[in-house]
């Protein structure tokens, strides 16, 4: 998709995103409506969109692993690649994506963040990027620590990296949380498991790609994006 977006955005698909309510998923019992959604076709507030130039990226914001502190940061060096694409499957330049995690460790640099794990001098967490002309995106970091978290008794959250995209329509917003495969806490997730289609969580998790890793530094994980659509990417956790 080359110019502004025409045309009636598609429907969020049905049983795709996560229900809001999600009884395993303990904040959702207080914070869910009590309606039910309502569906509207799209206008053209919903298909136009914000614009934003590669000027305003900088020259490692889109490596974690160098762009907080000196020396570097500690763990796993990964590097997280994929294409970003409209509901049609069409290529989506110029879109501003956007991410956060926590360390090697599990922690993030969060001052409400009260994990043990220590903080890492060199890692802040955050980095962005804009897709080329193939939609094509790149970040290198650091594969993050699982974490406990504070919904039953012993939950724990699976590996993962929060993804903000942009697009080219405020109706293409989309935030989401990348996986990795083999991870056995995906199953064990109460978010993860909110999403009633189990294709739905597939394509939530990143696969390890051997053509893009680079010998003695880094390993490739592959995460496509789609805005939109029936094999859209799902949302995060419930809204």
């Amino acid at each position: 998709m080359t110019g502004p977006f025409t045309g009636n955005l598609a429907p969020r698909a049905a049983g795709l995103h996560p229900p809001a309510l999600s009884p395993a998923y303990r904040s959702t019992r207080l914070r869910s409506p009590a309606q039910a959604p309502i569906g509207f076709p799209s206008t053209a507030t919903e298909e136009a969109g914000p614009t934003f130039g590669h000027d305003l990226i900088g020259a490692l914001d889109a490596d974690l692993t160098r762009n907080f502190g000196p020396g570097g940061a500690i763990g796993e060096q990964i590097l997280v690649l994929g294409h970003l694409r409209d509901e049609e499957c069409r290529p989506v330049p110029a879109a501003l994506i956007e991410v956060w995690q926590a360390n090697a460790g599990g922690r993030y640099r969060h001052k409400n963040d009260g994990y043990l794990a220590p903080l890492d001098p060199g890692f802040g967490g955050c980095g962005r990027c804009m897709t080329d002309a193939q939609g094509a995106f790149m970040f290198r970091t650091v594969r993050p620590g699982a974490y406990p978290w504070p919904n039953g008794g012993n939950d724990w959250r699976p590996a993962h990296i929060h993804f903000s995209v942009f697009g080219r329509a405020f109706g293409q917003r989309l935030i989401t949380q990348m996986y990795f495969e083999g991870d056995p806490h995906i199953a064990l997730c109460p978010i993860v498991q909110s999403i009633p289609d189990k294709s739905a969580i597939d394509r939530l998790t990143a696969r390890l790609d051997m053509g893009a890793t680079v010998p003695f530094d880094a390993r490739a994980y592959r995460f496509d994006i789609t805005l939109r659509g029936l094999n859209a990417t799902p949302f995060e956790g419930p809204p």
